[in-house]
């Protein structure tokens, strides 16, 4: 795989009224990154609402992605589990359908030791070992923190290619940059802390602020990958309220207020995902208007 550097859009799934996945959209919304010039598309991810989709849904999410992006940018499929069965088994679907790699995350709720995730993560790419892997560390979701020491031992393992560092403790971003190996990618896996990451050393950035600010965002990440730390924290200080405030409550849901705000989508989610409280739709828009995605 050629190495993915840039901002890498964490998609939201769009859906229907009735809750069913709305594919017309899913293709849009992949034509504008396209055209916005998003450097990898992530799909069925945390803001993909991957918890609530079924195993059907989710292949069909990576095999439409792969279809209609025909190579015009990477796919990065969502296929973690806290079963490694499963996420063999969806690792396995994303290859057989062309996508370009694989984001796996630390298995969330069983709280497994460091020895059962380097075990786990190690068993997904002797199975799938041709489909290039992005280890995902996001202990506020998972509960359970890969640490420092079990990403290097994962680092040597053939197929793992990289690591979404999802803490946003720069100090330990700094830690990887220096000791992994070279040609493992270090990604960042929030936004506010994104350029900082990139600066030190990082290839890119996995965005949710991305799905409603693509160009941005790509700019930013060209810029801080670059060095160049005075074009990147001037798109920065631009976007830091919608970094802050698409997190107001647990994401997706303020992103897809805010897509839905822009025309970009509907507003559904699937339980136990609710709307946008009203008191934080006028947070939200204030957010959107100071970034400037909004007149």
């Amino acid at each position: 795989m050629t190495p993915i550097t840039g901002s890498i859009v964490a998609l939201v799934t769009p859906m229907h009224e009735d809750g069913s996945v709305d594919y017309p959209t899913l293709r849009k919304l992949i034509d504008w990154h396209i055209a916005e010039g998003t450097d990898c598309i992530g799909v069925v991810g945390t803001t993909g609402e991957s918890p609530t989709v079924s195993v059907e849904e989710h292949r069909e999410i990576i095999r439409v992605s792969v279809e209609h992006a025909r190579g015009r940018v990477p796919i990065m499929a969502g296929c973690g589990a806290n079963s490694t069965a499963e996420a063999i088994e969806l690792a396995r679907f994303a290859k057989a359908v062309g996508a370009d790699c694989q984001l796996q995350v630390v298995p969330y709720y069983n709280k497994p030791t460091q020895e059962g995730q380097y075990r786990h993560f190690r068993a997904i790419a002797e199975a799938v070992g041709d489909l290039p892997m992005v280890l995902y560390n996001v202990p506020g979701r998972t509960v359970a923190d890969m640490q420092h020491d079990t990403v290097l031992r994962l680092a040597q393992v053939p197929g793992i290619v990289g690591i979404k560092e999802a803490t946003g403790n720069i100090e330990r971003a700094q830690w990887l940059v220096r000791e992994a190996p070279k040609g493992f990618a270090i990604y960042s896996g929030d936004d506010p802390t994104a350029v900082a990451l990139m600066l030190c050393g990082g290839q890119g950035n996995v965005s949710v602020t991305a799905n409603v600010a693509p160009r941005a965002m790509h700019e930013l990440c060209v810029a801080a990958i670059a060095g160049d730390a005075r074009r990147a924290m001037e798109i920065q200080m631009r976007l830091m309220p919608v970094h802050k405030h698409l997190f107001v409550e647990a994401n997706p849901i303020p992103v897809k207020w805010a897509m839905t705000r822009m025309g970009l989508c509907g507003p559904t989610l699937r339980l136990p995902m609710t709307p946008l409280a009203s008191a934080n739709e006028a947070v939200v828009e204030a957010a959107l208007r100071a970034s400037g995605l909004l007149a």
